[in-house]
């Protein structure tokens, strides 16, 4: 009973590693795949850059930001009041008001 006990820790230790080792293989060829596409159409001369859409992402993240701020720092001031542990609502909410104000600067200059 002992032995397969060991076995089983042994295995139950090598999942997590072979796990971390096969996601790294797949983002490696995937790299390398659309890497390979990439030097093919510049080659070809039918690529286009990607553009970002920097308005897009700071409205979307500033929103996403500001919600979850303050349902974190609202539960937190219920569980435990005004204590250190706020600082996990109160940092993602000036996050999400700093990307909102960014957007609005974004949207004035243009």
């Amino acid at each position: 009973m002992a032995q397969a006990c060991h076995a089983a820790q042994v295995i139950i230790a090598l999942v997590p590693i072979v796990g971390i080792g096969f996601s790294a293989l797949v983002i490696f060829f995937a790299l390398l795949w659309k890497h390979t596409e990439i030097k093919l159409r510049i080659s070809k001369n039918t690529y286009n850059p990607p553009v970002f859409n920097w308005k897009l992402f700071a409205l979307f993240s500033g929103l996403c930001l500001i919600g979850t701020g303050i349902s974190i720092s609202v539960v937190f001031i219920l569980i435990s009041g005004l204590t250190y542990g706020l600082l996990g609502g109160i940092i993602p909410l000036v996050l999400g008001i700093m990307l909102l104000i960014f957007y609005k600067l974004i949207s004035d200059g243009k």
